[in-house]
């Protein structure tokens, strides 16, 4: 029965866009949100596109029947310009969309973090991701799942230099990931999108972590 319903943010990356295609396929959703700064390529009768300012939050109306949320935002230092570029899109963005949708009566949220994360972190990228994790979890949904992958494999609408040749590299030295280093495998963007839609079905622990490794099994 189609009795579930989707809000996705971070719907045009390597991991929301196909968490969107996904959804519009799984017989357990009716509806599809995506908030975004752009149009999507995908016409479907259960897409709802909601076009979104979000350097200003202050107006924003999520929809009130949402069941489970999708949170694939994230960026790098590099690209959003410096630290604080980077926090106010992977932590203030993030938490603040989070705890709107939790207001709106969302029940289950879903994210994609980062293998490593921790807020006592000493590399940047994943203290910041710690730290959301941590605040979300303070927002008291009745079920949160965080997913932690580790290098994405997949093509990107912007190229990341460093990514693309890590990418190009390690997937033909997975032989060397074996034993506690297997959850650093490099993983594709579908194989971590198809987690997370199925992620809402699974019965589980109100906080649970899906990893690397739970990832790929």
């Amino acid at each position: 029965m189609k009795n579930r319903v989707a809000l996705v943010f971070g719907s045009t990356g390597l991991i929301g866009c196909q968490v969107v295609r996904r959804l519009l396929t799984s017989e357990a959703y009716g509806e599809v949100h995506a908030m975004t700064r752009k149009e999507l390529s995908i016409e479907n009768a259960k897409l709802h596109v909601h076009l979104t300012d979000f350097s200003d939050l202050s107006s924003l109306q999520l929809p009130t029947n949402v069941t489970d949320v999708f949170c694939c935002l994230g960026t790098t230092q590099k690209k959003a310009g410096s630290k604080e570029a980077f926090y106010a899109i992977d932590f203030q963005l993030a938490f603040d969309l989070a705890r709107l949708a939790r207001e709106a009566g969302a029940e289950q949220f879903l994210m994609v973090s980062s293998i490593g994360a921790a807020a006592d972190s000493s590399n940047y990228y994943l203290k910041v991701k710690g730290e959301l994790e941590q605040a979300v979890r303070g927002l008291s949904y009745p079920c949160t799942k965080v997913f932690r992958p580790s290098l994405l494999l997949g093509e990107r609408q912007e190229q990341r230099f460093a990514e693309g040749l890590a990418g190009s590299v390690l997937p033909h030295l997975s032989f060397l990931f074996q034993g506690p280093l297997r959850k650093y495998r490099p993983i594709e963007g579908t194989a971590v999108a198809h987690a997370l839609v199925a992620g809402p079905l699974k019965v589980g622990m109100d906080f649970a972590f899906w990893k690397a490794t739970r990832l790929q099994s």
